[in-house]
């Protein structure tokens, strides 16, 4: 099945303006898609402010209720007369594009868009290895990468020299450098640098230009689309931003970086070489004064320096920081909803909306929340329980079934289950259900210790059920699980003094039936 346009992203990206072709490739549609979206935005009149609260599928549905594809032929531009025009004093790709526009509209052909055109000759110059002097304009872009040498850090406890990385991303245009220590490269690791290093410069720019690392990039082939890591891509998107990794052995691609890289080893790690540090704190302060004073640093070769260029020409230029922080996700795939309505994640217990029980949904889970979704829509949002807390429930009142819509199971038919297999399992079926606010929360843990019975017996059960009880008010599936597979438990068990017997059935007592905790 064809992927769906994304047209609130679009259309968001095109507010923010972006090009059409960097729309097409950091979303992974085609061109003449965008284009489709751009067309029937002015014919409906509408912006991303018009269609921001509805939900995908509506804004999909307003534009295209009968989807159609269109091809698009282009008329390709001539790449080395193009190499040879940008020799000349003044000449620009944005210049000769339109003068190459201007031919297509006379010939009657149709023009590749600008983010194309740019991507075409630099294929064409790698291609003959030919040599590119980018001109860099302020706020375009921000180059990051990991610093190849390492510093170390002491621990007192254990007297081990810890290997400490640096992350580094740099503003090409003012070459205003940001740099932070890590104690590893992980995923989580670099989505958090990117996020302090866009609060330290106090905006973003349109491009992200990274290397081909797993924690950023899955994929960059020669030819077709570039996969980014899924949380590297949620992170672009909420800053609104187009990644775009340097080709396979290009370090020319991201040379201010690599540049400044280079630098930091002696601005840096060298003039600190002779420090110790025992606390990560501490080697941030210092890395944060040699920074200052390197960005502060009159350049050579240029007037001013990359603090002054920064604060005078390049800090405008940026686009302001969202609103809401971005908050790193885990996401989790085919949870099963169970037949109490709820989702297992990390020991504790959230709620769905019970038309989903027995269906698989996905949890995109954060510091704060847990998310649910099923089909890529949103069906549940709980507050995440912290990582101490266990066997806890999360739930909400109207996933629950109403009367006239329950559950294959019930507590009743529990009970009734409980209590064929003999009264220590029927009251062990009982005790589940006393300290809940919601039966349902129940359900699954009843069949699971009822269900043992078909893994053991019935006389099994019934005699662990025993046991348990004896030594816990409310057994758990756990602890019963534990008397039937744990050998040492075998003469426990058989000492027991079972009620249930195969050919007689149950043998209660007068204590079952009578006195004063039975009689109504």
């Amino acid at each position: 099945m064809a992927r769906k346009i994304p047209v609130k992203r679009v259309i968001q990206y095109r507010d923010q303006g972006f090009s059409r072709n960097m729309i097409a490739k950091t979303q992974k549609v085609g061109r003449s898609s965008v284009s489709d979206v751009f067309k029937r935005a002015d014919e409906l009149n509408l912006s991303y402010e018009d269609i921001k609260e509805l939900s995908d599928k509506e804004a999909y549905r307003l534009f295209f209720p009968e989807r159609y594809q269109s091809e698009v032929l282009y008329t390709l531009p001539e790449y080395d007369k193009i190499h040879k025009e940008l020799q000349s004093v003044g000449v620009t790709l944005k210049l000769l594009w339109q003068e190459y526009v201007d031919q297509c509209n006379d010939t009657n052909g149709i023009a590749v868009g600008y983010t194309k055109f740019c991507e075409d000759y630099q294929k064409h110059i790698d291609q003959y290895r030919l040599t590119n002097h980018l001109t860099h304009k302020p706020g375009v872009s921000i180059q990051v990468d990991w610093s190849g040498a390492t510093m170390q850090l002491l621990d007192p406890a254990t007297g081990e020299l810890r290997k400490v990385y640096l992350f580094v991303g740099t503003l090409p245009y003012s070459q205003y450098t940001y740099v932070e220590p890590t104690l590893d490269m992980k995923s989580n690791t670099w989505l958090h640098c990117h996020m302090n290093m866009f609060a330290f410069f106090g905006g973003t720019t349109v491009r992200l230009i990274c290397d081909n690392l797993k924690t950023g990039v899955i994929s960059h082939p020669k030819e077709g689309d570039i996969i980014l890591n899924e949380q590297y891509e949620a992170l672009a998107n909420h800053y609104v931003m187009a990644v775009m990794p340097a080709q396979v052995r290009k370090p020319k691609q991201k040379a201010a970086v690599e540049g400044a890289v280079g630098k930091i080893a002696t601005a840096v790690i060298a003039s600190l070489r002779n420090e110790l540090f025992t606390s990560m704190g501490d080697l941030k302060i210092a890395i944060r004064e040699k920074m200052t004073a390197f960005n502060e640093t009159p350049f050579q070769k240029r007037e001013g320096s990359r603090q002054l260029i920064f604060a005078e020409t390049e800090q405008a230029k940026l686009r302001p920081l969202p609103l809401v922080p971005y908050e790193i996700a885990e996401w989790v795939y085919g949870r099963k909803v169970k037949l109490d309505c709820h989702i297992s994640y990390q020991k504790n217990h959230y709620s769905c909306p019970y038309q989903y029980v027995k269906k698989k949904v996905d949890l995109k889970v954060t510091h704060h929340f847990l998310e649910i979704y099923f089909q890529d829509e949103r069906i549940a949002t709980h507050k995440r329980f912290p990582q101490y807390k266990e066997y806890a429930f999360s739930t909400s009142p109207e996933h629950l079934p109403d009367q006239f819509n329950q559950l294959e199971w019930n507590d009743q038919r529990l009970l009734n289950w409980g209590l064929k297999i003999g009264p220590y399992t029927h009251k062990v079926i009982q005790r589940v259900f006393e300290n809940l606010l919601l039966k349902e929360q129940g359900y699954q843990s009843c069949l699971s210790i009822l269900n043992l019975s078909k893994k053991y017996s019935n006389a099994a059960l019934e005699t662990a059920c025993q046991v348990a009880l004896e030594k816990v008010y409310s057994p758990k599936y756990r602890q019963l699980n534990a008397i039937l597979t744990n050998p040492a438990n075998n003469k426990t068990m058989e000492n027991a003094q079972s009620t249930y017997t195969e050919s007689m059935g149950f043998v209660r007592g007068a204590d079952y039936y009578g006195g004063k905790h039975n009689d109504k």
